[in-house]
């Protein structure tokens, strides 16, 4: 989303991107059918159906990190350069649209001035407004910061030691279900906050599996198909499964967490996939593909509130929940991106929406 294009043109890398941030716009879609305004479970008829229509967007945010580390690790520039090409262009756009987010909820939620000064203010702490989406920009800014670390290392270990250190970042992937059945392993305690793996843990994770697929290639046709496979079915069954024994909404997402196993899992399957597919680069569908991905990041930012906009609209109609959620989300992400494409013609107006 953030990483931009660079010389040597990958129009697959596009079609991931624009890939990535329609999934967040179904993710976010999805959330009002399972989610009660008290962020409880919602226990309806729909509750069971999102585990299937949703199982396969939480890779979403790991196909963001692994673009960006395909393009960007390893650092090829001084570190000055880098930040300021990097950092500025993400911080630029991120505090216009925590103002924009502030006001918004002066405007559609009655926030008093006060509120929207407050939620300014708070920016360096957190994000500025309760809009969930934002903290993404954190971690992006925390994988730049890591990017001159990690980069001399990267571009003098072989293949074997790179893979040593995925297979550890995958272990980590494991730790939210081995929790299941030891709260506490490794060294984990309250008075110890970095236990044996805890460097190995993360989105690092996928910013290094990003890379590796630059230096090494993707997975074969076949593995890519069968990592999407095994990875959306255990998903999918162990929500199902949550649904059944959580109490709260994080005990049921427990299986869409960014960082398990079987969300990495997919998340390469998919990385791979596209990566194996001759696409055409000319003609009007790629050209449409490539101009939603250079915008993406402002559509990322823009989409909530064309959701928050949009779908109490829409939500009225009769249609089940398979068919409303695709309807909405098409016309929400499509909607952001029509509007950002207006505020484009805007001169100068880019570097600060995004």
């Amino acid at each position: 989303m953030i990483a931009q294009r660079t010389a040597h043109y990958q129009y697959d890398l596009d079609v991931l991107r624009t890939l990535a941030c329609f999934l967040v716009v179904w993710q976010h879609v999805t959330e009002c059918y399972y989610i009660l305004p008290d962020f409880n479970i919602s226990n309806n008829s729909d509750t069971s159906i999102i585990g299937w229509i949703n199982s396969l967007t939480p890779i979403e945010v790991p196909l963001f990190v692994m673009i960006s580390g395909y393009f960007l690790l390893p650092m090829n520039t001084d570190i000055v350069q880098f930040f300021k090409r990097r950092i500025m262009r993400v911080i630029y756009p991120f505090i216009v649209w925590c103002i924009v987010y502030a006001l918004y909820y002066v405007f559609k939620n009655g926030d008093s001035w006060q509120d929207f000064f407050v939620n300014i203010l708070h920016i360096p702490v957190n994000f500025g407004t309760e809009v969930g989406h934002l903290w993404f920009i954190y971690m992006i800014l925390g994988l730049y910061m890591l990017t001159p670390i990690i980069s001399p290392w990267l571009e003098q270990s072989s293949k074997k030691q790179i893979q040593g250190y995925l297979c550890l970042w995958g272990l980590t992937n494991c730790l939210p279900y081995i929790h299941l059945f030891f709260p506490a392993v490794l060294g984990e305690c309250f008075w110890n906050p970095s236990p044996m793996l805890y460097y190995f843990t993360g989105f690092a994770g996928y910013y290094v599996l990003g890379f590796y697929i630059r230096r090494y290639g993707a997975l074969s046709l076949q593995k890519s198909i069968l990592l999407i496979i095994i990875g959306y079915l255990f998903t999918a069954f162990f929500y199902q499964y949550r649904l059944g024994v959580a109490t709260n909404v994080s005990e049921l997402e427990l299986g869409w967490r960014f960082c398990a196993i079987n969300i990495s899992v997919m998340a390469l399957g998919v990385f791979s996939l596209v990566k194996n597919i001759n696409w055409k680069e000319k003609g009007a569908i790629p050209k449409f593909i490539a101009d939603i991905s250079s915008k993406s990041y402002a559509v990322y930012f823009i989409h909530l509130m064309i959701i928050l906009l949009l779908q109490p609209v829409m939500n009225t109609s009769a249609f089940p929940v398979y068919i409303k959620i695709p309807l909405i989300t098409i016309s929400c992400f499509l909607t952001s991106y029509l509007i950002i494409s207006v505020l484009y013609l805007i001169p100068g107006l880019k570097k600060w929406i995004g």
